[in-house]
């Protein structure tokens, strides 16, 4: 799993898969988007207005745990 930050649109990107081959965008609605593999399975998960949706507010940080491990992910200043 890898976790993208860019602060110039405010976005998050979560890939969870392994390839990117032949992505399939289904927009769940104006903040979330799914990209799905040629295989069907998901490959990662896109958040607009990321410090909003992720709860982050005046914070810098937010920790991610998965498969019992922890990363910190740290995100510029909100603008």
């Amino acid at each position: 799993m890898d976790i993208t930050y860019d602060a110039q649109v405010n976005a998050a990107y979560v890939t969870l898969g392994n390839e990117a081959r032949g992505l399939k965008t289904v927009v769940v609605n104006d903040v979330v988007l799914l990209d799905f593999d040629a295989d069907g399975a998901l490959y990662g998960i896109e958040l607009l207005d990321a410090r909003r949706q992720l709860g982050i507010g005046a914070r810098s940080t937010i920790v991610v745990t998965a498969g019992g491990q922890s990363a910190t992910l740290t995100l510029a200043p909100a603008k």
